[in-house]
């Protein structure tokens, strides 16, 4: 869930205190709490601005995705094609927070083959939607906080292409 929860699992499950190596990563980890809240702050605050511009980035490279017969035809489509950047947004936030792709994987992931593939929504289309989605949130973070956030865009991107 959080690297300092997997880590001491990890030491406990060995039956052994956490070694030099897991204290450093934790005190790293903890040391960047600050600036791991400034970018969910960001991403959080700009959601209907992330959303509403990777929507308008992915429907001007695929027009026919909101054309009659397409997966976002229609305001109800649409609508929940929204919805579900706004999700998977939040799914990066509580990486971005936990410094773990868990949640992403878990959640996200695993739920997104199951459900879009019993929908018929083509997985090519969610990861396009999810490269626009981190094209837009980047765009409105520092270098050091596109930086920080970047990993679990990539880390939902890679495995939404795996499931393809």
């Amino acid at each position: 869930m959080s690297v300092v929860r997997d880590l001491i699992l990890q030491a406990d499950d060995q039956l052994r205190y956490p070694s030099g190596g897991e204290l450093r990563s934790m005190v790293e980890y903890l040391s960047r709490g600050a600036d791991r809240l400034a970018v969910v702050r960001v991403l959080t605050d700009n959601e209907k601005k992330i959303v509403d511009e990777a929507a308008k980035q992915l429907f001007q490279r695929k027009p026919d995705y909101v054309a009659p017969g397409g997966n976002a035809y229609g305001q109800k489509q649409r609508a929940q094609c929204l919805r579900d950047y706004s999700w998977y947004l939040r799914l990066v936030t509580y990486g971005v927070l936990a410094g773990s792709t868990e949640m992403i994987q878990q959640i996200g992931l695993v739920g997104a083959r199951e459900m879009y593939n019993s929908l018929g929504v083509p997985m090519p289309g969610m990861v396009e939607a999810m490269r626009t989605m981190k094209d837009a949130a980047i765009a409105l973070l520092s270098t050091e906080q596109a930086a920080m956030a970047g990993p679990y865009f990539d880390f939902l991107i890679q495995g939404m292409q795996t499931s393809t």
